[in-house]
Parts: C-alpha cells; sequence; structure tokens
C-alpha cells in the first residue's frame, strides 16, 4: 500500500527552518534523484499543504511515499521562481512534473551585420548581431524560404572571406540568385536597398508593394526592348507569388502571434502550435508532453507555455485554446523576460477561434496517429519477444553499427527504438579510441559495447537506462563477442540478436542470430521489415558519424600546409590514400597517380615530408 507519510515527515523537519519566501522546492528520493520541482509564492505556506490535505491525488501520494529528501532554492520574486522551475523541469525531468519532449531550438532565417549582409539559417542561440527572422516551424520551410528570397532580392549566401577577397564571383551570380558582391559587381549603397527590401518583406509581410515594383520596372524593360532584364523581373514576380502562397496569409490577421492548442484522449495530448510572423503563417510543429494520465488539459497547458518560452523568443501574443490557471503570473513573467508587453489569450469567437479550431483539429489528427503508432510499435515489440523466445517485456532496443574506411575514422553508433518510435535522445555516437580496434570490426563492437554498459553499471553520472534488447549488426562472430562483453559486466539478462546479410548482401535474406540458434523469416513477414528498419537507421547514423569525423578531419589535415593543395586535391589525396600519414608514407609515382595531382604537385607534396 503506498503511504505518503514518509514525505510528509520529511517536510514536517524541514518547515520549522522554512523562509516564508518566493522560490522553488525539489522533492527527492533515496538515491537523490529528483522527483519534483515546484515553484510557490511563499514555500512555507505551499509546504504545508502537502503536510495538512489528508486526500491527495493518486500521482501526488506516489511522490511523497518516494521522498526521502527536500530542497529549496529562494528567489526575489514569483516570476523568477516560474522562470527557475521550468529551467529545472527541461534540465533533470522530474518523473512527477508534466514534461515537454521533444524540445528544440527553432530555425530561424538569419541577415548578418556586415556591409553585405548574408542570408543564412540560423538555430541555436541569437547570439551573433545581425536581424532574424522567424521563428519556421521546420528547416525545410526555412531553406525554401531563403531559396527564393535569393531569387528575389539577389542576398548573398558566399562567405565573409570571399566578399572581402573580392577577385572571384561566386556561382549564384551566374544563376541570378546573387548580387554579386563577392566579384565587386554591386556597390554597398545599392545592396544595402536589396536587404531594406528583403527586411521590409520578412518584417511586415509587405509583398504587394513589392510586387507592384517588380512589376512596374518588368514594364519598363520591355519598353525599352531589354528582354532579358524583363525576364529576370518576371522570374522574381513568380518566386514572390510562391513564397507568399507558400507562408499562407492568415484571415485572423495574426501579425506577430503562436497559436497553442491542446487535445487530450486516452490518457495522452498532443499540443499544436502554430507561429504567425507579418501576417505570415510559419508552420506549425505538434508536441507530445509527457505526464499523469489523470492530469487535466488546462494543467498541461500551462506547464507546456511555461516551459516552452523558457529559452524561446516571445511574440507579442499568444493565442490558447483552454484557459490556464497562472494566466497573470505566466504574462507578466514573459512580458519581463522579453522586455515588452505580452498578451495571453483564450480564442472564443470569431476568426481567432477557427484558427484555434484548426490547430486543435491538427491536434486531434496528430494524436490518433501517434495513439495508432504506438499501438502498432507495441504489437511489433511483443512478435519479436514471442518470436526469439525472449523472456522480458519489451520497451527498448538499442542497435548498434560501426563505420570506417580502412580503419581511419572510425565510428560506432548506437540508436535506440521504443513504443513511441525511434528515441532521438538516446542516440550516441562513439570515437573508436583503441588504436588497434581500429580496423577490427570485433574490436570496434568490444569497445563500444564496454564502454556503453560500463558506465552504467558502475552509475558515473545521469547515464542510458539498460535496454530490453541490443541488436548488433553483423554475423555469429559479432554475436559472440557482444554476448562476451555483455557477460564480463555481468549483463547475462539483456538478450542479443545479430542480424547478418545474406550471401549476396540482398536485403530479405538476413540471417539472425540469438541464444545459439539460427533464424531465418520470409521475405514478406513484418518482424523482417521492422528489424531490417532499425538496423538501416544505425547504419544510417553511424554512416552520418563517420562522415562528419571524416569531414572534420580533411579539414585539419597535414595537407593543408602544403601550397598548392587545394581542397579537390586534398580531398582525392584522401579518397585514394584514406589518410595524411598514407600519403607521408607514400612513393613520388604513387602521389603522381592520384587524379588531378600534377607531377610539379605531387613532388611538393613528396618533399614535404620527406625533405
Amino acid at each position: 500500500m503506498i503511504s505518503s507519510d514518509i514525505g510528509k515527515e520529511v517536510i514536517k523537519k524541514e518547515l520549522p527552518l522554512m523562509p516564508k519566501l518566493p522560490g522553488v522546492y525539489r522533492m527527492l528520493n533515496a538515491k537523490n534523484e529528483i522527483l519534483y520541482v515546484g515553484k510557490a509564492k511563499n514555500l512555507t505556506n505551499r509546504l504545508k499543504n502537502y503536510v495538512s490535505e489528508k486526500n491527495h491525488i493518486i500521482r501526488t501520494e506516489r511522490m511523497l511515499s518516494q521522498t526521502k529528501k527536500l530542497e529549496i532554492t529562494t528567489t526575489s520574486n514569483e516570476s523568477e521562481a516560474l522562470l527557475l522551475e521550468a529551467n529545472l523541469i527541461k534540465k533533470y525531468k522530474p518523473k512527477f512534473n508534466i514534461l515537454l519532449k521533444d524540445d528544440k531550438s527553432f530555425p530561424y532565417i538569419f541577415l548578418s551585420e556586415h556591409d553585405f549582409p548574408r542570408i543564412e539559417k540560423h538555430r541555436g542561440a541569437k547570439n551573433r548581431p545581425g536581424r532574424y527572422y522567424g521563428p519556421f516551424a521546420s528547416p525545410i520551410a526555412v531553406n525554401s524560404a531563403i531559396k527564393t528570397l535569393q531569387k528575389i532580392f539577389l542576398l548573398r549566401s558566399c562567405t565573409d572571406k570571399q566578399v572581402k577577397a573580392g577577385n572571384k564571383t561566386c556561382f549564384n551570380y551566374y544563376l541570378k540568385r546573387c548580387a554579386g558582391p563577392c566579384g565587386g559587381k554591386i556597390s554597398k549603397e545599392d545592396y544595402a536597398k536589396l536587404v531594406e527590401a528583403a527586411d521590409e518583406f520578412l518584417s511586415s509581410g509587405k509583398y504587394r508593394k513589392i510586387q507592384k515594383n517588380l512589376s512596374v520596372q518588368m514594364e519598363k524593360a520591355s519598353e525599352e526592348l531589354d528582354f532579358e532584364k524583363a525576364v529576370i523581373l518576371r522570374d522574381k514576380i513568380k518566386s514572390l507569388n510562391i513564397i507568399q502562397s507558400s507562408l499562407k496569409i492568415n484571415e485572423a490577421n495574426l501579425i506577430d502571434a503562436d497559436v497553442i492548442a491542446g487535445y487530450k484522449e486516452s490518457g495522452k495530448t498532443c499540443i499544436q502550435i502554430f507561429f504567425y510572423r507579418s501576417k505570415q503563417n510559419w508552420g506549425n510543429q505538434a508536441f507530445f508532453p509527457k505526464h499523469d494520465p489523470d492530469e487535466s488539459l488546462k494543467e498541461i497547458l500551462n506547464s507546456f507555455v511555461t516551459q516552452f518560452y523558457e529559452n524561446k523568443s516571445v511574440p507579442n501574443s499568444i493565442i490558447l485554446s483552454n484557459d490556464i490557471k497562472e494566466k497573470s503570473l505566466i504574462e507578466k513573467t514573459l512580458s519581463q523576460k522579453e522586455n515588452k508587453q505580452i498578451k495571453i489569450s483564450i480564442a472564443k469567437k470569431g476568426s481567432k477561434l477557427k484558427v484555434i479550431n484548426q490547430a486543435i483539429k491538427n491536434a486531434k489528427d496528430s494524436l490518433n496517429r501517434k495513439l495508432y503508432e504506438s499501438q502498432n510499435n507495441r504489437g511489433l515489440l511483443d512478435e519479436i519477444a514471442k518470436k526469439f523466445d525472449l523472456d522480458s517485456n519489451l520497451k527498448l532496443v538499442e542497435v548498434y553499427d560501426n563505420s570506417h574506411i580502412q580503419g581511419t575514422d572510425s565510428v560506432g553508433a548506437l540508436i535506440t527504438y521504443g513504443e513511441e518510435g525511434f528515441v532521438k535522445k538516446r542516440y550516441r555516437k562513439f570515437n573508436i579510441k583503441i588504436k588497434q580496434n581500429k580496423q577490427d570490426d570485433y574490436g570496434m563492437m568490444k569497445e563500444v559495447l564496454n564502454r556503453r554498459f560500463k558506465r552504467a553499471v558502475e552509475e558515473k553520472g545521469n547515464y542510458l537506462s539498460f535496454p530490453d534488447l541490443v541488436l548488433i549488426d553483423g554475423g555469429k562472430g559479432q554475436y559472440s563477442i557482444a554476448r562476451e562483453t555483455l557477460n564480463e559486466l555481468g549483463l547475462y539478462d539483456i538478450p542479443i540478436i545479430a542480424i547478418a546479410k545474406g550471401k549476396f548482401r540482398n536485403s530479405g535474406d538476413e540471417t539472425f542470430f540469438h541464444n545459439g540458434k539460427r533464424y531465418k523469416f520470409l521475405k514478406n513477414d513484418p518482424s523482417l521489415f521492422f528489424l531490417q528498419r532499425l538496423r538501416d537507421e544505425a547504419h544510417r547514423f553511424a554512416i552520418s558519424a563517420h562522415r562528419a569525423k571524416r569531414k572534420k578531419n580533411i579539414s585539419k589535415s597535414l595537407l593543408d600546409q602544403i601550397q598548392g593543395v587545394g581542397s579537390n586535391r586534398k580531398r582525392a589525396l584522401l579518397n585514394h590514400f584514406g589518410s595524411a600519414r598514407a600519403v607521408e608514407s607514400a612513393s613520388l609515382d604513387e602521389i603522381k597517380s592520384v587524379e588531378g595531382v600534377e607531377e610539379k604537385v605531387a613532388k611538393k607534396i613528396y618533399n614535404f615530408f620527406h625533405e
């Protein structure tokens, strides 16, 4: 039977010394893990409620039954406590708080502060001087917008270094997507006019004014029989129409607002947020916060708004589908944070209600898809457990793969799959450290598994929990190495499955190894497709990690120090030999055999390493 008396006694002991100030309190268990983070206008009064109330909801009863320690942090006011609470919840993810999962920084369009400002996609902290436009719901939307804006306003994407050199016109200039500051084709003053026109479009959405100016210029060019210029202007007008239609001018006339709607069903919730900037809809994003099944939508939305805006810029207006309990406090806190007046409103009628209803419909559709996928995933995991005769109830599967080229840039990769799909926050990459393992697939597998599980066994920090199944890309040999590694760490109970491609490496002919047995599935078996999907995702992640490491090493190669060896020749040499060290030990004739390396340059490379 659950008893809340343990937690109540902990609080009673702390109450005499508790300050009557605003702040944040943290409930901790016997392992010093944070169970819950809460805030209070008056810490003493808030914590007294835990002791005096007799009939807590089940979630609070469970929390108090596990509470062995209480910590507090006082703040100067309640608004500061609200922001600190949101920060700590996102940092520690306490099991009894409502958690905003899949939180991420959204992409922006960025115009640099420069004599010839550069247009680019930006993600993360806004610590660079320049102008930011957004947020956009996805990188695809930003990339598409930037590409179209370049066609219309001819803003550069080339580097500052290229512009400073001013002696080589970029390729975009010839594609009519850049005004050519890198080749000295436009003055600073004329380029500034293009920047201001782009800023006006992105800030205010005045596309009609820009469209009218382009139309006048096109007619004038036609009258002067400058048909080439007229065609370019016509294409700009087309691009402008494309971008304004894709950004969807909103009928509610929302200038700078976020529309947030929630929908709850079967103990799960989806929250949809639509971004409106400059009277344009810049896309939407779905969130699925983690919470107790009995939590009300009012509480969930309240917590979502607090956590979502803790590290993001806030628009002038936030429109919600449901009322929240701390509306005034959150409004005041966000206004102070942004140093501007922010209004939180509940849509009840008119065009705003129409927009909210559309957002609710999106939330409902997204949640239904999520519930269906979770149910389907549960069925697939159960089927795998049944086919391989696994005792455990599969909730988390970890998949491992390695990637390298002739022992260079060796990387191990780990991906995780759960009931709700791929768990991106549990993805990990391992740079192979032991030299003799870099060309040994068995050695790489042993090193990766040893590093991953040894840390978890020793409980070093807040590391990953154990999976219910390990899936490795490989055959009988890899299976034996993996089993041996986990057994050495005392992890006999974690089952392992190895997936090996067929004789001709064709998909559908895979052989599986588990517990001394071989398994084969029919080519149309859903379980086979599922395991292939997991293997392919691990392979994709391993390859991308390997390429990123290789690209980094290419940029830091010894070859950079050789005059006459640019990026193309360096890439050709590394593709041919595998590493700069291999180039160092190569003969002059071997270097000369590389495509694009003439005899004169080959001698320079050879002499660099041997003189």
